[in-house]
C-alpha cells in the first residue's frame, strides 16, 4: 500500500511517527508531506524522515487561504507520482481535496471540537474522521471514535519511555523540581477570538518560587524572559515534560501531552468575553472531570492559584502518576490501532459501522 501523510503541526509529527515505523517494517510505502511551523521540519529531520516541503504557514486570514491553494497543488503534483492507495492528515483540508482530485480515500485524525470551521471544508471530500470516545462533537456516518488521545500513539509507555539526559542537557539534579511555561502565538484558525496570557513576567516569577523555570514560545519572548527560553532538541521535549513537577500555559496539544504523562497540567484559555473554552473539548473535560489530570481557566491568576496550590503540595506528582496509571487501564496504544485499522481499510471501517452504532 502506497501511503501519503500530510503533516501541519509539530504534534502531529508525533501523531504518525510510529505509525510510520510500523507500517514500513510491513512493506508499505510512506509519502511524506509538510507544512513549517515551529520545529516541524526539524523534527521529521531528527527522525530521519524524507518529506516534501509545502512551505511556512501564513497569519492573516486572506494569506491562510492563498495558502492553502498553493499547497493543494504542490500535495496534488506529489501525490500524481506518488500514486496513493490512501491520504492520511490529521485534520487535513488540503489532502482531503488531493484525495478527492486523485478518486483516492482520505482518513483525517481529529481532536479539536474548536476546529468545527476547518471541520466543515474537509468533511465532505473524506472518507472517515477517527475521533477519541471523548470527542464531544457528532460528526455524522464518517465518524470512527477509538478509546484513546491522539496523544497516545506516541506516549503510551509500549511507545515512549523518558530520557534522563535531558536532565544533564539543562543541568538539572535527579530530583530538582521545575516547571515549564508554554505561550503560543494564537494565530491558528481555531484560536482566533481567543487569548491567553496577559503578564507573562509576573506568572514566571510567581512560578519561580518553587523551582527552576523553562519557557517554551512560539513567537519571541520578552527580553526579561529570555534567560528562561527552554533550548533543548525538539526530539526530547516529552522526557523533560515527563520529569517536570507543573505544566502551565497556553498550549492545549501540550496541556494533554502533560496530564496523560503524569504531570499535573494547568491550561489557560478565555474567548473575548474571557469564559474558559476547555468546556468545548472532550479530552480537556475528560482529563478533568474523570481522571483529575488536567485543569483549564480562562485567566491567568485562577490558573496561577491552582498551579501554586499543586506546587506547595509535596506528594502532587505522585499522586498524578497513580491518576495516570489509571488511565492508562482504560486506554489503548493509538498506534497499534491505527495501524491495524489503516492496513485493513476500508473493510475496517465497514467492520467498526457494523459493530458499532452509527454517530
Amino acid at each position: 500500500m502506497n501511503i501519503l501523510i500530510d503533516i501541519n503541526h509539530p504534534a502531529h509529527v508525533h501523531y504518525c511517527k510510529n505509525f510510520i515505523l510500523e507500517m514500513q517494517k510491513r512493506g508499505h510505502k510512506i509519502l511524506i508531506t509538510a507544512a513549517d511551523k515551529e520545529m516541524t521540519y526539524q523534527l521529521l529531520k531528527n527522525y530521519h524522515f524524507d518529506f516534501i516541503r509545502l512551505g511556512a504557514h501564513r497569519n492573516s486570514m486572506l494569506k491562510k487561504i492563498f495558502f492553502l491553494l498553493e499547497t493543494d497543488f504542490t500535495m496534488y503534483f506529489a501525490a500524481r507520482n506518488f500514486k496513493p492507495d490512501l491520504f492520511l492528515g490529521c485534520g487535513s483540508i488540503r489532502a482531503a481535496h488531493t484525495a478527492t482530485i486523485l478518486r483516492k480515500p482520505c482518513v483525517n485524525l481529529e481532536d479539536t471540537e474548536d476546529s468545527i470551521g476547518q471541520i466543515r471544508l474537509y468533511r465532505p471530500f473524506v472518507k472517515c474522521i477517527c475521533t477519541p470516545s471523548s470527542f464531544l462533537t457528532p460528526l455524522g456516518d464518517k465518524q470512527v471514535l477509538f478509546d484513546g488521545y491522539l496523544d497516545l500513539a506516541y506516549l503510551h509507555p509500549k511507545r515512549f519511555t523518558p530520557d534522563p539526559s535531558v536532565l544533564d542537557d539543562l543541568g538539572l539534579a535527579k530530583n530538582e523540581r521545575f516547571i515549564i511555561v508554554r505561550f503560543i502565538s494564537w494565530a491558528a484558525s481555531h484560536d482566533i477570538g481567543l487569548k491567553g496570557v496577559q503578564d507573562r513576567v509576573k506568572i514566571v516569577k510567581e512560578l519561580e518560587k518553587f523551582g527552576r523555570v523553562f519557557v517554551s514560545s512560539e513567537k519571541t519572548t520578552d527580553k526579561t524572559l529570555e534567560n528562561y527560553k527552554l533550548k533543548i532538541a525538539p526530539e526530547k521535549f516529552h522526557s523533560l515534560l515527563s520529569y517536570a513537577q507543573l505544566y502551565i500555559g497556553e498550549g492545549g496539544s501540550i496541556a494533554t501531552e502533560a496530564a496523560v504523562l503524569g504531570t499535573p497540567s494547568v491550561h489557560i484559555e478565555s474567548d473575548s468575553q474571557g469564559v474558559a473554552t476547555g468546556y468545548r473539548s472532550g479530552n480537556f473535560c475528560e482529563l478533568r472531570d474523570k481522571y483529575g489530570l488536567l485543569f483549564f481557566f480562562p485567566d491567568e491568576k485562577t490558573a496561577l492559584d491552582k498551579a501554586i496550590e499543586i506546587l506547595s503540595d509535596p506528594h502532587s506528582k505522585s499522586e498524578w502518576q497513580k491518576k495516570r496509571e489509571k488511565l492508562l487501564k482504560d486506554k489503548i496504544d493509538v498506534t497499534e490501532w491505527l495501524t491495524d485499522f489503516i492496513e485493513d481499510y476500508p473493510e475496517s471501517f465497514y467492520r467498526y459501522k457494523k459493530e458499532h452504532r452509527a454517530v
